[in-house]
């Protein structure tokens, strides 16, 4: 079976209802093979199902395959009537789309099926090799996947609750991060560049946020639970140690979680051996400072994004006077949280009408609003700005 051809979801739907051992397993255990795979850290180097691990596929054929089969897991244990399968997910995929701006937009016009679905797959965990780095692909975007099969399950029990459990879930891995990072005993100025880019990217401010003692408790099973814990964990390893201030702090969480405190001993030993087996397979682990790297590959993303969207973007800037009116207050002094969060929905708004920019409105996207804002600037008049410097 061959991932990036036409045609590999019904092969691979076929192969999944054949070989559906992995249907049986239970959640922790269909969690572990996952997060043995690659899936749960943003980087596939296996299969979840027995038959397609160690197969010769590349990175992204590994993620359209787990991708699915943990959707297709998910849909086995609530509906009997596996041939309704495609047209299910299609639906939940449309449905989550009413609330974030599609990425989809533009293959929606197509006939539903199968060829539909795989081309919804693609889009998912592709998006553009041409503007989005492998570092970024590999830690925000592919790396919240796993949002994708546990609002899926939220989906099949009612789908009109999908859009408020995908903000408490967005928020509370937001929040949990930026936590994380702030438990460093030793913050690097690209610790402390991350975490302000955690802060001031915070859909829901701090006077509206739940604090962890309250928020995370309301995510009750186990699936959820497990993987809060684990992209905590891969925040608080970015600098490939945890020390005894980290470890506390991750047992903290897991106490919201009434999790066993060897959970949390299992979530670092994984992470560790996973990093350790697969360095030379992940391009982020071979720079000396992974945050540095994230943080630079970013900005250059958002950069040629910006530069690709020139013309489009400064239209529709223009015509938004007090969008025009924040932006450059901000260049000069800084804005109240109110004022940042109008900025932010006002810019998304934007971002709605530009196809290619519907990269910010994906799990993880809200984090690079403020190099957005960085580089927006830089494209408006030189009279916008009269005391920008030429070539800084």
């Amino acid at each position: 079976m061959n991932p990036s051809a036409q045609g590999w979801l019904k092969k691979l739907l076929q192969e999944l209802n054949t070989h559906h051992e992995f249907l049986t397993h239970d959640a922790a255990l269909f969690y572990q093979n996952l997060r043995s795979s690659g899936f749960i850290y943003g980087t596939n180097v296996n299969g979840l199902v027995p038959k397609y691990r160690n197969a010769d596929l590349t990175e992204e054929e590994f993620t359209k395959l787990n991708l699915v089969s943990s959707l297709f897991y998910i849909f086995s244990r609530t509906d009997t009537d596996k041939e309704n399968f495609a047209e299910t997910a299609i639906s939940f995929y449309q449905s989550i789309s009413e609330f974030k701006p599609s990425f989809l937009d533009e293959i929606l016009g197509e006939k539903k099926g199968l060829e539909l679905l795989e081309k919804i797959i693609h889009k998912r965990i592709h998006i553009d090799d041409n503007i989005i780095t492998k570092n970024f692909n590999y830690f925000i975007t592919n790396a919240v996947l796993f949002s994708d099969v546990l609002a899926f399950k939220v989906y099949l029990e009612n789908p009109k609750k999908v859009e408020n459990y995908l903000k408490k879930l967005e928020t509370a891995i937001e929040v949990s991060v930026y936590k994380a990072f702030n438990t460093k005993e030793t913050k690097s100025e690209y610790d402390k560049s991350l975490m302000k880019l955690f802060e001031v990217s915070l859909r829901y401010k701090s006077e509206t946020v739940q604090p962890l003692h309250l928020l995370l408790p309301e995510f009750k099973q186990e699936l959820e639970k497990y993987y809060l814990l684990d992209l905590t964990t891969m925040a608080i390893w970015s600098d490939k140690v945890i020390d005894k201030q980290e470890r506390a702090f991750l047992s903290t969480i897991a106490g919201y979680f009434e999790l066993n405190t060897s959970i949390v001993n299992d979530s670092i030993n994984q992470l560790d051996t996973f990093y350790v087996s697969y360095k030379d397979k992940i391009p982020l682990l071979n720079s000396k400072n992974p945050v540095q790297s994230f943080y630079d590959n970013s900005g250059r993303m958002v950069n040629k994004l910006i530069k690709r969207n020139k013309k489009r973007l400064l239209r529709e800037l223009k015509e938004s006077k007090e969008l025009m009116y924040l932006i450059k207050k901000s260049t000069t002094n800084s804005l109240s949280e109110e004022e940042q969060k109008k900025m932010q929905n006002q810019l998304l708004d934007i971002f709605k009408s530009i196809p290619s920019l519907a990269i910010f409105m994906l799990p993880g996207g809200m984090l690079l609003l403020p190099i957005v804002i960085k580089f927006i600037p830089k494209l408006l008049p030189s009279a916008f700005d009269d005391n920008r410097i030429e070539n800084e």
